[in-house]
């Protein structure tokens, strides 16, 4: 194993240090592997997270516009209750706070529970779950589908509405309205090594790839032969617009994102099919979004989530944002 660490068991640690140096709106709670705004407008809270190793998720998407807490756990491993309750008490400014939750049962069980824990002190809390990935509908980790980068789409337009002001009935409601209207379907040509472990999660052949690949390496719907860049492109975009309701006319945003060694250049060739696709259904395409979201390390490959878009949501999306991973004027 090659890797660019000083030791596995500090790799968490270390990233949140070096996270912290380089981006000053963005602070550290003392003790805990919570990042938070440095400066916290009166608003609804928001708060995301999950294991480490999907950088720039989800500590990349502090900022104005987005999240007000993220919470890292180990790599590939769901944050402790603890620690997210820490972060809820953190974001807290007496107007409630959301927590947005990707649907892997580990962090269902720890976000809940660290909810309960700060009810039980007078704050109020709502959670949202996300589950865009079309191509499972249960697995080792999960009851229904997975939670992947169409939770990017959440932070963003989660985090305007509280922005603009928004109570937490509003605020959860715009969150829901995302999450039924986000769809997502990822591909792999190659495993991630975590670094504790020291070898790759999985190994596939020379020219063998995984489709519908979660963000920690679980297994897909199956495994083939590689093909071109729009032969796997054509087949993700298949799976997601049967799960869409999307027909001519509608508007989308559109979010290609990689896996964390996937070059930029492969994936503008994805969005290229992406676009084609799209406009030969007569669907418009309001948005792009292209580069890493939420990685699984070092894993070859890449995800597609297409948002149907409503005026509301779409005023949402193009709203500012200023964080680390993310900033939209």
């Amino acid at each position: 194993m090659k890797k660019i660490i000083n030791d596995p068991d500090q790799v968490v640690e270390e990233m949140l240090q070096g996270i912290v140096f380089a981006h000053p709106t963005v602070r550290r709670l003392p003790g805990y592997n919570v990042l938070v705004r440095e400066v916290i407008s009166q608003k609804v809270g928001l708060v995301s997270g999950g294991g480490s190793g999907h950088e720039p998720a989800h500590g990349g998407f502090v900022g104005k516009g987005m999240l007000d807490g993220a919470v890292a756990g180990s790599v590939f491993t769901s944050p402790t209750p603890d620690q997210v309750y820490e972060a809820i008490k953190a974001v807290d400014q007496k107007k409630g706070v959301l927590l947005i939750i990707k649907n892997y049962t580990g962090d269902v069980l720890n976000f809940e529970m660290a909810g309960e824990l700060a009810e039980a002190d007078g704050i109020r809390v709502e959670k949202v779950i996300v589950n865009d990935d079309v191509a499972v509908e249960n697995s080792t980790w999960t009851t229904g589908r997975r939670g992947i980068a169409g939770t990017i789409f959440v932070h963003k337009i989660a985090g305007a509405k509280a922005e603009a002001g928004a109570d937490l009935d509003d605020v959860k409601r715009v969150a829901e309205k995302v999450i039924d209207n986000v769809r997502s379907m990822g591909m792999a040509l190659a495993s991630c090594t975590v670094p504790a472990v020291g070898k790759p999660s999985f190994s596939l052949d020379e020219n063998q790839v995984e489709i519908g690949i979660g963000i920690h390496g679980e297994p897909g719907t199956h495994r083939e032969a590689l093909k071109t860049a729009d032969e796997i492109t054509s087949q993700l975009m298949d799976k997601i617009l049967n799960e869409l309701n999307v027909s001519q006319k509608d508007e989308v945003a559109v979010l290609i994102n990689g896996l964390g060694a996937t070059p930029l250049m492969e994936l503008y060739i994805i969005n290229r099919k992406v676009s084609q696709i799209l406009t030969s259904k007569e669907i418009r395409v309001a948005k792009t979004y292209v580069n890493n979201y939420m990685t699984a390390l070092d894993m070859g490959g890449f995800s597609i989530s297409i948002l149907k878009l409503d005026t509301e949501l779409k005023e949402l999306l193009f709203a500012p944002a200023d964080t680390p991973a993310l900033v939209q004027n």
